[in-house]
């Protein structure tokens, strides 16, 4: 048997079927619902060309939802399937989807007890879109069929034709792993997803998934990158982003940052000349630049850094520090004035 499904078989079903398909309690969707979406694994149900207008599907294991009423199909694809696309619409492109369907004579009008990989047609248009699919339907990929395609006059390119539509789901408990499209919401307080870059829970009373951990556990830093022109005197300027990159951060639940600035500034113009080395915050929180957030030097060279709390910020704003330099006399291309090796560190309080 190339496409098996639990619990579906009127006649019972085999222990192979048992072992073989994806049988417990998975991720809900609703009270009564299970989200439906492939098992992660390898790579589950992967699409490969086989022919001009061939696709092979290959194998994995998925839940497929129907109604309410039906509740999930535990299906699993133990051998590769292939598919065969109709030609393509003598005008306009059209979208077929590929699909893993549970047919179940109780509650449609198939006639049949059945789990398949299927084509589900769509319409040729200008603007073509996937189709809308039956009860029962997960959607695995779609595939763009050009207009006039058929075996004999170029096929489709695979290439270019496929997009991924596979969604994952998992046991209840577990973490969501990123699939496609992230526009869903938790069933639960407490669920986690995986958005391919981090984790996410889903806080019930605000409606939302929220990065978790909502603290980064490790600070973030910018560095100099090149020597700032020094051309202007007594004036704070910004360093380019190129010369010295922006650090952007979302400000965290506590409100509260430790905020760094280090490097070595040097002015020996003259017994009372300056130089600067500092920050300043641009969006959910502002600060100019200043002797509060900057390290200087007067008549010398100085190597040092600044540490400074911040709280008080809005949790969740996000917040720009772009570095900047002062000198009051002098100028670069020496080597008394200069303004080096700086870097700016971001610490988030619990």
């Amino acid at each position: 048997m190339t496409v098996r499904s639990a619990w579906l078989l009127t006649n019972g079903q085999t222990r192979e079927d048992t072992r073989l398909t994806p049988v417990g309690t998975y991720a809900p969707e609703s009270e009564m619902r299970t989200r439906d979406g492939v098992i992660a694994g390898g790579n589950p149900f992967a699409a490969t060309g086989a022919g001009a207008m061939s696709l092979q599907i290959g194998v994995g294991r998925a839940q497929v939802q129907g109604t309410d009423a039906q509740g999930a199909y535990p299906v699993t694809v133990d051998a590769p399937v292939t598919l065969t696309f109709a030609d393509g619409e003598a005008q306009f492109a059209r979208i077929d989807s590929v699909a893993l369907r549970v047919y179940d004579q109780l509650f449609d009008q198939e006639g049949q007890n059945l789990a398949a990989v299927v084509i589900v047609r769509g319409t040729g248009s200008a603007t073509p879109t996937a189709p809308t699919l039956p009860s029962a339907c997960l959607r695995l990929w779609d595939v763009t069929v050009p207009a006039g395609a058929s075996a004999g006059v170029g096929g489709i390119n695979w290439n270019s034709a496929l997009a991924d539509r596979r969604r994952f789901t998992s046991a209840y408990g577990g973490i969501i792993p990123r699939g496609y499209g992230l526009a869903f919401n938790g069933a639960y307080d407490g669920q986690y997803r995986d958005t391919g870059t981090g984790l996410e829970r889903w806080n019930a009373t605000d409606n939302a998934w929220k990065q978790y951990p909502a603290t980064p556990t490790r600070p973030i830093t910018t560095e100099q990158a090149a020597d700032p022109p020094l051309n202007q005197t007594g004036a704070f300027v910004d360093f380019t982003a190129a010369a010295w990159p922006r650090l952007t951060f979302t400000v965290p639940p506590s409100g509260a940052v430790f905020l760094t600035i280090g490097g070595q500034v040097s002015n020996r113009t003259t017994a009372a000349s300056t130089a600067w080395m500092t920050w300043r915050a641009t969006g959910a929180y502002t600060e100019a630049h200043g002797g509060r957030n900057g390290i200087s030097a007067q008549g010398g060279r100085v190597i040092a850094s600044r540490r400074v709390y911040r709280s008080g910020l809005t949790p969740g704003g996000q917040v720009t520090l772009i570095p900047g330099w002062n000198i009051s006399s002098g100028s670069s291309g020496g080597t008394d004035v200069f303004v080096l090796n700086g870097q700016i560190t971001v610490e988030f309080v619990p």
